[in-house]
């Protein structure tokens, strides 16, 4: 539940996503839902000779179990607010 929440907060953040295709794509987080499936706005394929047929996509839905990688903005990452709540978590468990 933590990478979920963590990612509720970069909501309207530019991210770049790695699926396992190796097919890289940026855009604008849209929503992310429990399992971690992402949607993106505005997107741009990173490598677009070797996907030409993603030049027209404007948007799109990733479902999360094809994500290899998630590239964040560093701006965008609270590393003392990930490390309290990592804390947090692990102490409920226990």
């Amino acid at each position: 539940m933590l990478f979920y929440s963590f990612f509720k907060t970069l909501v309207g953040q530019p991210v770049v996503v790695e699926l396992k295709n190796d097919l890289s794509i940026q855009g604008l987080l849209v929503s992310v839902d429990q399992f971690l499936n992402i949607k993106l706005d505005d997107i741009r394929v990173l490598d677009e000779k070797r996907f030409p047929h993603m030049m027209s996509v404007k948007n799109c839905f990733i479902r999360g179990s094809v994500v290899r990688y998630v590239q964040l903005p560093a701006a965008a990452v609270d590393t003392a607010l990930l490390q309290d709540a990592t804390r947090r978590e692990n102490a409920v468990e226990k």
